[in-house]
């Protein structure tokens, strides 16, 4: 049965990365394949995101490193939110950025170079108000799946054990949204989905 879901996990991300360049919705950095896919649009998703209560009650935003969700961080600094960046893979731990050091650079800071020349590397940091991840695909029941290895789910397990439940965002295309995404028990869920177009506040 497992054995199933990854099996389907493995063809839904297929279909998807397909797609996207297929229909010229794919963006640097290419092929999509082993990626969260960056999409024309990101930007006006990332607009979306600062329309959204939750945001604009945040303080502090834990965001995913992708190149998709470069403007939600981007916003997050101009916005005055202090900034955790999940380091790629995980391997060097989290960034912290604050948006007062890096006034007038916060494009540069909130892609992985500047947030690891402008931000300071931590172990412990303050209880996030919010988590910003990347998906492959996404339905609409909040059930994400990702590029296959696991860290985006680690990245939201380790989050919540340690600080309790908070709003979890994706930013992604229309197309990534599915009617179903296999799902297995450890696997995360997102609260709200936002596209270009729209926004999916996911029923609990």
């Amino acid at each position: 049965m497992e054995h199933n879901v990854k099996e389907e996990k493995r063809k839904l991300r297929e279909l998807i990365w397909k797609e996207i360049e297929t229909k010229g919705i794919a963006r640097f950095p290419l092929p999509c394949a082993g990626r969260i896919p960056n999409f024309e649009g990101s930007e006006k998703a990332a607009e979306r995101v600062r329309l959204l209560e939750e945001w604009k009650n945040a303080r502090v935003i834990v965001a995913n490193p992708d190149f998709a969700q470069q403007s939600v961080r981007e916003n997050a600094l101009k916005d005055g939110k202090l900034l955790i960046m999940a380091s790629p893979r995980l391997k060097r731990g989290y960034i912290l950025v604050d948006p007062k050091k890096v006034r007038g650079r916060e494009e540069f800071a909130s892609t992985i170079r500047g947030a690891f020349k402008l931000g300071i590397k931590v172990k412990d940091f303050p209880k996030p108000d919010l988590i910003v991840t990347g998906c492959v695909a996404v339905d609409r029941a909040g059930r994400r799946l990702g590029k296959g290895h696991a860290y985006g789910d680690q990245e939201i397990r380790m989050m919540k054990q340690r600080f309790g439940q908070m709003p979890v965002i994706t930013t992604i295309h229309d197309v990534q949204i599915v009617d179903s995404v296999p799902f297995e028990e450890h696997d995360e869920r997102v609260t709200v989905i936002v596209t270009p177009t729209k926004t999916i506040n996911v029923k609990s």
